[in-house]
């Protein structure tokens, strides 16, 4: 369940979150993505929906927006 995964993002879509996480003082684009990663989760899964089904919708839905392979 808990481990670490690692996201390629480049070009134009990096440019921009250097520069969100610069003006939004964050430390590091890792921390701006985090953040807004787990900002997104909450709206599409709130915390009392923890329930293996509900995750697996989540999953699939990131997928099919192509966040995660």
């Amino acid at each position: 369940m808990f481990g670490s995964h690692k996201v390629k993002i480049e070009g134009e879509l990096l440019e921009k979150a250097q520069k969100c996480a610069e003006v939004a003082g964050y430390e590091s684009v890792d921390e701006f993505v985090i953040h807004m990663l787990e900002k997104e989760i909450k709206k599409i899964m709130p915390p009392e929906e923890g329930d293996s089904t509900s995750k697996e919708m989540v999953k699939k839905r990131l997928q099919g927006l192509g966040y995660i392979e």
